[in-house]
């Protein structure tokens, strides 16, 4: 395991998301896994932690997800920017090797079922808080988190230091068409 990988504090793990990053899903079902990237991903709540994430109809995660009961957010930085457009641009029910086609290596944290992708900066594992209605209508699934993580290079005492680590770990922010931003320097008040 990665030696730069340590636990985030529960009450603070709305913060691996509160930028607004590009997220990383993944999940597993009856020996299946996959991961997809999701745009619309944020904290819900602080205590007990919350996230939402749309999952589209379409999407083979989805059928994990429901599935398992549980998902992992991970926030894969601009080290991963082809990583996270191809498994965000392909499906696994066209390709069933989607994951080795896009070079993807997952890992399992001890007591969890739910892969990890490794490399990433941030990861949360979330059980589906029930919601057949949001799900059904918006394709929004509510997660509690239950166990998260962050790289210590870019990710220590609580806060994001992206200002002082490599640029390849800054986190990655999906426009549209292929096209993303890297978060910039900080602005402090």
């Amino acid at each position: 395991m990665n030696p730069h990988i340590r636990p985030v504090e529960l009450e603070k793990a709305y913060r691996l998301l509160n930028h607004g990053p590009t997220v990383l899903v993944s999940a597993t079902h009856a020996g299946v896994d996959n991961v997809m990237a999701a745009a619309w991903a944020c904290a819900l709540d602080f205590s007990p932690p919350k996230v939402t994430v749309v999952l589209d109809k379409i999407a083979h995660t989805r059928c994990l997800v429901k599935g398992s009961g549980y998902f992992a957010l991970q926030v894969p930085n601009l080290a991963q920017l082809q990583l996270t457009q191809a498994v965000g641009s392909q499906s696994l029910a066209d390709e069933p090797d989607k994951l080795a086609r896009c070079g993807v290596e997952l890992v399992h944290m001890d007591g969890f079922e739910t892969p990890l992708v490794a490399g990433c900066s941030a990861w949360l594992i979330c059980k589906v808080l029930p919601e057949p209605h949001n799900q059904q209508t918006y394709d929004l699934f509510i997660g509690e988190v239950v166990a998260a993580w962050a790289d210590d290079r870019v990710f220590s005492d609580g806060h994001w230091q992206f200002e002082h680590a490599d640029p390849q770990w800054r986190s990655l922010h999906y426009i549209a068409g292929g096209h993303y931003y890297a978060i910039g320097e900080p602005a402090v008040v």
